[in-house]
């Protein structure tokens, strides 16, 4: 990956010159059967850009409570985007078509906030990277467009469900109308995602890219190490995924519900159990005051996998 990074030709992306970019867009885009895509330095931009595009000042999202648009972007897309959110919950983070149906807000005047969209995340981060299947999605994008709303798909783990699930990504492009994907997670590229849409909607997003601060001039040497990861690093997710479960069995979790690379273990003191593992070499983080998270990915082979298993395993035994 670094050797193609190195190698990459570069033009200045700011103008829309760079090649690298330009090709890591076009395949991108085509993967998910889409018009265009927009090359940004991270996940969080790209989903404020996502959510901007079909969501204007003063309306809703609707999204599940624990999405990551909700909980981890500090708040971007109310400072951004001033957009409101309302959401429902789900234990796995599912969509729920009657809670969404219930919050739905058509434009009653000037007395409501309207809906203008529902946004999915797929895998789901905060449910323990549970897949959303494809059904419900389409249920979702037929109830959508029913009523005139917009379906954004934060997709920065869509990798995972396809290999888990085998539902092809224009299968999962068919049901957003924008969607965000990410290069720097389970694909190990070192930085990176990308926004995919309408051709309109792409250049409206790379004006507020540049607004936003995200203009970057011959990035293709980052755009290389994308277009790297796609022809190298999708099917290898499913030997993540087999060491998550690996890690659910040790820690007590039921491996089953372990759909792709990602455990969540609850554990009374969830600070001091990453302590206590990061003293023997095991890196894990809390993601709440009794909750850790486990992530497997490319960095972590078989016998590391093993070896933090073993760890793992004692130390919830210790509780």
């Amino acid at each position: 990956m670094r050797r193609a990074m190195a190698d990459a030709p570069v033009g200045d992306d700011v103008y829309g010159e760079d090649p690298t970019v330009l090709e890591l867009q076009e395949r991108v885009a085509e993967l998910f059967g889409h018009e265009a895509a927009l090359f940004t330095p991270t996940g969080s931009m790209a989903n404020v850009l996502a959510v901007r595009s079909v969501v204007a000042p003063g309306q809703e999202v609707l999204c599940e409570s624990s999405a990551h648009i909700a909980r981890a972007e500090l708040g971007a897309h109310a400072v951004y985007n001033q957009v409101t959110m309302r959401t429902w919950t789900h234990p796995r983070g599912q969509v729920d078509l009657d809670a969404v149906r219930h919050l739905h807000a058509p434009d009653m005047g000037p007395f409501f906030v309207p809906t203008a969209a529902v946004s999915v995340e797929n895998t789901h981060n905060f449910a323990g990277g549970a897949v959303t299947g494809i059904d419900d999605l389409r249920a979702l994008r037929g109830w959508a467009d029913e009523v005139g709303c917009a379906v954004h798909l934060d997709g920065a783990r869509i990798w995972n469900a396809h290999v888990a699930t085998g539902t092809s990504l224009r299968d999962y492009g068919t049901i957003a109308d924008v969607l965000a994907v990410c290069l720097s997670k389970g694909l190990g590229a070192p930085v990176g995602s990308l926004l995919v849409g309408s051709t309109e909607a792409m250049t409206e997003a790379r004006v507020w890219r540049k607004r936003m601060g995200g203009g970057m001039r011959q990035v293709g040497v980052l755009a290389a190490a994308g277009l790297y990861a796609l022809d190298r690093h999708v099917e290898r997710l499913a030997t993540d995924h087999a060491h998550a479960r690996l890690l659910a069995k040790a820690c007590g979790v039921d491996p089953t519900t372990v759909d792709t690379n990602i455990v969540v273990l609850e554990h009374h003191d969830a600070l001091g159990f990453v302590d206590a593992a990061a003293r023997e070499g095991v890196r894990v983080s809390a993601v709440g005051p009794r909750t850790v998270r486990l992530v497997t990915h490319l960095g972590v082979d078989e016998a590391g996998a093993r070896r933090a298993a073993t760890v793992l395993a004692r130390l919830v035994e210790a509780v």
